[in-house]
């Protein structure tokens, strides 16, 4: 019996640590994606977002291109065609290796923008691939609920 609950109390102390493990891990994929998107999109600088970046880029937007390269030439016409292009980043959400954010962004200023999910997947802290899906803010809605 004794060998039992010391069996039992070293798996909880066992979990309990790879709990917390995991939660601290998920706070640094959160603070790196935060970090990235506000180089990247927000100040768009290539350079400084790229150090979050892994050794390859997964993207699954249909209309951007694949890979690192794909990602820099995105913030070139982000800086190029949208200078004051922003994002606010209003939730962040980590669930293991993955981080999402909940953003409005504002493609022109004087717009009412878009709502944004952004998933980004992780390996070893750096990010390796990326979701999206966007939606126009309608000047009017059916409820009064709003999309944040």
């Amino acid at each position: 019996m004794i060998k039992l609950i010391a069996a039992a109390a070293f798996s909880l102390i066992s979990a309990s640590g790879a709990l917390a493990a995991d939660a601290k891990q998920m706070e640094a994929n959160k603070k790196a994606v935060v970090e990235f998107y506000q180089k990247g999109i927000n100040d768009k600088d290539f350079d400084a977002a790229a150090k979050y970046l892994g050794p390859r880029y997964i993207q699954h937007n249909p209309g951007a291109k694949d890979g690192i390269d794909g990602f820099k030439a995105f913030v070139a016409f982000l800086k190029d065609k949208f200078p004051g292009y922003k994002s606010e980043i209003k939730r962040v959400f980590a669930d293991g290796d993955y981080v999402i954010l909940h953003v409005h962004n504002i493609r022109e200023p004087g717009t009412r923008g878009r709502a944004i999910m952004d998933i980004f997947r992780l390996e070893n802290g750096k990010i390796v691939e990326h979701w999206d899906v966007a939606q126009d803010i309608p000047e009017t809605m059916a409820h009064n609920n709003g999309m944040f």
